[in-house]
């Protein structure tokens, strides 16, 4: 055995290319989240969508326009630049967001706004201490500690459901757009602020429509927005996707982006089952991912979305004790669910534009 001296100098061992190449990435990483943090504030006080109108400015002119306090716009437009949203001319001291990005960064470029998305950055951040908590203890974080989710949730389905529900989603199923001209009565599980359905409402006076959501804001502001359009073929119930009503009698159910965050997908979707009419569809739109992480590798997206499912969609299940499938519940896992629930009959369908979710159009 050799002994061991203690008073000749260590050696460190030289960083690794590969290790040097990581820290670079990690410091990349850090300015592209300080930025995506500047990019929610820049869309939730719409400077993007002030600045796309107006001329190369200096800080205060924006500031005015936007009717913000100059000098946190300054230091807002400081990041934009440095983190290449914005082009500064030194010379003239002013600002300009080129139309090129101006072109995903607005609310008048939706459906491709992306700044919109950047709002789940500081929502997720804002519960990390619970969430870390229950990294050490189990449990979950329940719904009401997220502020602002069901906004920026129905920002987001507005983005890539709504926008895309009458000339993609619908058609996808044969026949469905005609029958719903005709008049069918329909069902959305977990329908959030109900902005899909107000629209499918209105669109198809002579269908009757009915949404249910645990969350009592949630239905509140989709009960404002049908009374606002004066629908009188929808009604909003505050509802426990668990324990609604299970008789034969709706020809349509939906769900949009809902069932993987429930506590007991199982027993909603058997209830969807039962409820739905021996020749009726089901059409449930969720996130396009594996089962597997191997088979979400070059998933566009997948860092941000297991983000989201670690620090939301599975976390609000496991609070009220669900099964916490969490958002990236996948493909397999959904249809085993779903032939366990009694389905007999499921078709798969991508629409080109989004990466992101599947439409499965389920039939007893």
């Amino acid at each position: 055995m050799t002994a061991q001296t203690f008073d000749s100098p260590q050696t460190e061992a030289a960083p690794t290319d590969a290790t040097e190449a990581f820290a670079e990435r990690l410091l990349t990483i850090l300015n592209q989240g300080a930025l995506t943090l500047m990019t929610s504030i820049g869309h939730r006080t719409e400077l993007f969508d002030t600045m796309a109108d107006l001329p190369p400015s200096n800080s205060q002119q924006i500031a005015a326009a936007a009717g913000l306090n100059e000098r946190y716009v300054r230091e807002w437009l400081g990041a934009m630049v440095t983190g290449g949203f914005i082009t500064y001319d030194a010379e003239h001291d002013t600002y300009v967001l080129p139309s090129a990005h101006a072109a995903v960064l607005t609310r008048a470029a939706s459906p491709d706004n992306i700044a919109a998305f950047a709002q789940y950055i500081p929502l997720l951040g804002a519960v990390e201490d619970p969430i870390i908590d229950c990294f050490y203890n189990g449990g979950g974080v329940p719904y009401a500690q997220f502020k602002r989710f069901h906004a920026v949730m129905a920002e987001d389905s507005g983005q890539t459901v709504v926008s895309a529900l009458t000339e993609h989603v619908l058609p996808l199923v044969p026949g469905l757009v005609d029958a719903l001209e005709r008049g069918i009565t329909v069902l959305d599980v977990g329908c959030g602020s109900g902005r899909a359905l107000n629209l499918m409402a209105k669109l198809f006076p002579r269908s009757q429509f009915r949404g249910i959501d645990i969350a009592e804001s949630a239905i509140a502001t989709a009960r404002q927005e049908s009374e606002y359009r004066r629908l009188s073929n929808i009604r909003f119930d505050v509802q426990d996707a668990t324990r609604f009503e299970t008789v034969e009698q709706y020809d349509l159910i939906t769900t949009f982006d809902a069932i993987h965050d429930q506590p007991h997908p199982d027993v909603v979707l058997r209830n969807i089952y039962q409820t739905l009419k021996p020749e009726g569809v089901y059409l449930m739109q969720d996130i396009r991912a594996s089962s597997n992480v191997a088979g979400n590798l070059d998933h566009p997206v997948a860092p941000l979305l297991y983000t989201i499912s670690c620090m939301h969609c599975m976390t609000v299940s496991l609070a009220e004790g669900g099964l916490g499938l969490g958002a990236m519940w996948g493909e397999e896992t959904a249809i085993a669910m779903l032939k366990a629930a009694g389905f007999a009959q499921l078709d798969i369908k991508q629409l080109a534009h989004d990466f992101q979710n599947s439409y499965y159009i389920v039939r007893k």
